[in-house]
């Protein structure tokens, strides 16, 4: 039961990371037109999820779980330095280094972390979001599928928060959004676990291209 309300606490919105600020090129979809309805912007969502989270993020969130669980130091900052690497222009990179940052203060702060653990983040110049997020999993005693799970529905939950502010779309309508992509967040948890390092991919030129053109958009909401 304590592993369950601690997995609820960190798919909670209310947990201080900062997430909610990014849209990850979402807001730029929308100004583009490319997102301007319920329907599009499952699609928009849907693919995400498919062709680029559970095919590059979340399967390193796994593997930065089972290095955080076994204390491997050299593999914790060889996917750590992979992430950052992979973020294609200034926005991204600014996102996952903040809210990796929130992620270890309140791993420092909450989390009973090991000695090793403790040493491992205090050395980390930097730490990336699904690195930060995997350690506050492992720390909560979590398992790994159900802190991918909390991790990928908090992902989506920010989208369709983005979407409620951006778009004429009211809370009822998000939340309907929200049930609809329930089987996208299960299916892209499946792929990432199932997904050997060998076929990660983080290559999505329509999504870098989007959080290029964000970085020069007149009027934002969001920091991505």
């Amino acid at each position: 039961m304590v592993a369950i309300t601690r997995l609820l606490q960190l798919a909670s919105p209310a947990l201080p990371v900062g997430a909610y600020s990014y849209s990850q090129g979402l807001e730029w979809a929308i100004e583009s037109g490319d997102v301007n309805n319920s329907a599009t912007a499952q699609r928009w969502i849907e693919d995400h999820l498919a062709l680029v989270f559970a095919r590059f993020e979340a399967p390193l969130y796994a593997a930065a779980f089972a290095a955080w669980s076994c204390e491997d130091v050299a593999e914790v900052a060889r996917l750590n330095a992979d992430f950052i690497s992979t973020r294609e222009s200034a926005e991204p990179r600014a996102e996952t280094v903040q809210v990796g940052f929130s992620y270890a203060a309140w791993c420092r702060e909450v989390a009973p972390l090991t000695d090793a653990q403790r040493t491992t983040l205090a050395a980390m110049d930097h730490v990336s979001g699904p690195v930060g997020a995997a350690l506050a999993a492992v720390g909560s005693g979590v398992k790994v599928r159900d802190g991918l799970l909390g991790y990928t529905f908090g992902f989506t939950e920010n989208q369709v928060m983005v979407l409620a502010k951006a778009l004429p779309m009211g809370q009822i309508a998000a939340q309907k959004l929200l049930f609809a992509l329930g089987g996208a967040v299960g299916t892209a948890v499946d792929i990432a676990l199932a997904l050997p390092e060998d076929n990660w991919s983080s290559a999505s030129p329509w999504l870098a291209i989007a959080q290029m053109k964000h970085e020069t958009q007149y009027s934002r909401l969001f920091r991505s």
